[in-house]
């Protein structure tokens, strides 16, 4: 049975985040899935600071840039995947060198992911239910 849990703002979504990733250890995917305003940066921005990358408020949506990189030793990655439609977009993001040293990479709109990872991969499904409420499903 997956693990579900619910929070009721985005403060809790983060703080979540930021207990969840003391689970985490390189190498690893974590893919989100989740409408358009699901809480998916707000649950990364808890990842990334518990990973020890960067401040909570460092953290924003890669959605133009497509990938951000935090952290100087331990790397943690950031990709918004929403705008890759083929292989070519994928391969215009150079994320194939993400994969040449351990790291936690955290990519939304995870089911746009082309490739078969050669990581360990966590899902992580968000749902909105209702105002603020959010279900968060690991599995």
């Amino acid at each position: 049975m997956p693990e579900a849990i619910i929070t009721h703002s985005a403060e809790e979504t983060t703080t979540w985040g930021r207990e969840f990733a003391k689970r985490l250890k390189p190498p690893l995917l974590v893919l989100l899935t989740g409408d358009l305003g699901t809480g998916k940066t707000t649950l990364t921005k808890g990842l990334v600071a518990g990973l020890g990358a960067a401040k909570e408020d460092e953290v924003t949506s890669p959605t133009f840039t497509l990938v951000h990189v935090y952290g100087k030793a331990a790397k943690v990655f950031h990709a918004d995947l929403y705008r890759i439609e083929n292989f070519h977009d994928f391969e215009t993001l150079g994320m194939e060198d993400m994969f040449l040293t351990p790291a936690v990479a955290i990519l939304e709109w995870s089911e746009r992911f082309p490739l078969e990872a050669p990581w360990p991969q966590i899902r992580v499904k968000l749902e909105h239910l209702g105002g603020d409420t959010r279900r968060i499903t690991l599995g």
